[in-house]
């Protein structure tokens, strides 16, 4: 018949029982565990009622180890051990203080947030390789709850209750169109007047695709659109070529270079994307997490005014 193990026999009960049979006595015990001389007496003698026989002999205001006591010192010894072994293996199993961290992002965050953040992470943990894994934020939120990756840069998700968040800048959403195109010259763009116009979109998933989904509802109507598209640079180069106009973050401004133009949108229509940090809660205490959510907080609002495009202030214009 298999012997069944008492529930008053814990990990933590045989923690404080080998630091007493190694210390001798309680005042030392509790000194090395900090914690109270009552709280190392209750746990020994806990342990006795779980194991339904005595450990020690009263010797005055001394306990005495019994024979009992010395086998189960060595046993608690070995589990505790290999206990410990086998919390490491699974951490590194899951990434937890890893020497290898995967960091997933989305491509327009590539420029320079990415950047900032790898070189800052990297000076306060020189030792972590950093692995960059590139997605949609549909792509990466999935990679993330499945141990892919271990934390993700990316448009913030609504909130849920296996996830932590940490924002870090908001970014305006633009009308894009080719350099050169006359209805540039506006100072803001009225999507009414683009019902019969040609757009192209990122494919579903991305965070700009959202964005773009709900300003033309906003709009009142499904706009033309000629193709989607799976990277944000591909569709600034479809712009670029007149293939269709489209809508874009802020943040792309500096790699638009000079043949694609952003131009702001009318007051209805205006949307911003949160951008941060996101990883799982049961990580919040991994060094690597908490290394990362450092360097977010500390260069979240700069890297945003970073990325701001300068346009001329309008009245009515928040």
């Amino acid at each position: 018949m298999k012997v069944r193990i008492d529930d008053e026999i814990t990990f933590r009960k045989l923690e404080i029982f080998s630091a007493f049979m190694k210390a001798g006595n309680l005042s030392r015990t509790s000194e090395l565990l900090e914690i109270s001389a009552v709280s190392v007496h209750r746990a020994l003698h806990s342990l006795e009622e779980g194991l339904r026989c005595q450990l020690f002999r009263h010797e005055g205001r001394n306990l005495s180890p019994t024979p009992a006591a010395f086998l189960l010192e060595e046993t608690a010894r070995e589990v505790l051990d290999r206990m410990v072994r086998g919390v490491s293996a699974t951490r590194a199993a899951a990434g937890f203080a890893a020497g290898q961290f995967r960091l997933g992002s989305i491509y327009s965050l590539t420029t320079r947030v990415v950047p900032q953040v790898i070189m800052e992470i990297k000076l306060r943990r020189p030792e972590l390789q950093i692995d960059l894994v590139l997605g949609s934020n549909a792509d990466l939120l999935a990679k993330l709850r499945t141990s892919q990756v271990d934390a993700v840069l990316m448009g913030l998700p609504r909130p849920a209750n296996d996830l932590q968040t940490i924002p870090l800048f908001e970014d305006d959403i633009y009308f894009a169109l080719p350099a050169g195109d006359p209805k540039g010259q506006r100072e803001e763009i009225d999507l009414r007047e683009f019902a019969e116009a040609n757009f192209v979109s990122l494919s579903e998933g991305f965070a700009t695709s959202e964005s773009f989904t709900e300003i033309f509802r906003l709009a009142g109507y499904a706009p033309n659109l000629v193709t989607r598209v799976g990277d944000i640079y591909t569709l600034m180069n479809l712009v670029a070529g007149g293939v269709g106009y489209t809508l874009l973050p802020g943040r792309v401004r500096e790699v638009l270079g000079d043949r694609v133009q952003l131009v702001p949108l009318a007051a209805p229509y205006r949307l911003r994307q949160t951008i941060g940090l996101a990883f799982m809660r049961v990580r919040e205490r991994d060094p690597n997490i908490l290394a990362l959510s450092a360097v977010c907080r500390g260069g979240g609002k700069a890297w945003g005014r970073s990325l701001e495009v300068a346009v001329p202030e309008r009245s009515g214009e928040r």
